[in-house]
């Protein structure tokens, strides 16, 4: 009768101590995705203010571009067009940042998602983080004002953080 009674304390016991763990996670839970909402806030913030930044970009990359030009002609004056124009177009195509903003965008858009689901999606949000390691490293490699790479920096700081919160998730 005692070990029945002492028995049912212990089940009771273990019981309350699951229930107790499963409301703490779900807290747990909670508080994490809060947190990866501001992230995620903040890396859109810093995409805008990076779409803001490029938009100066192509403008200024011309006038260095028509500067270099210039002075390449003045040294070589007889350089074929087609040849210049090639140039100039791989030159405008390595520096335009448009790709790498827009697949940020989508990037956020499938992080919200994902937390909306809210169950089984530590893996693939790791997965997603990579890619926007990936974006805000191009980013930063193809700006050429500085400006750009410092809101390229802190985006990457604000993905670094974002990754360490979702290496708690399961």
């Amino acid at each position: 009768e005692e070990a029945a009674a002492t028995e049912a304390a212990v089940r009771a016991g273990f019981a309350q101590a699951l229930d107790l763990l499963v409301t703490a996670r779900h807290g747990e839970g909670a508080r994490l995705a809060v947190t990866l909402a501001k992230q995620l806030d903040e890396i859109a913030a810093l995409k805008q203010q990076s779409a803001t930044e490029a938009a100066d970009q192509p403008a200024a990359q011309r006038a260095r571009m028509l500067e270099n030009l210039q002075a390449l002609l003045r040294e070589q004056p007889s350089l074929p067009e087609d040849r210049i124009a090639q140039e100039v177009a791989l030159l405008a195509a390595r520096s335009d940042v448009r790709e790498e903003l827009d697949r940020l965008d989508a990037h956020i858009h499938a992080a919200r998602a994902l937390l909306a689901e809210a169950a089984n999606i530590g893996r693939r949000f790791d997965f997603l983080v990579q890619e926007f390691n990936r974006e805000a490293n191009t980013l930063c490699s193809k700006s050429s004002s500085v400006a750009l790479t410092a809101t390229g920096l802190k985006l990457k700081a604000t993905i670094e953080q974002l990754r360490e919160q979702v290496q708690n998730i399961e």
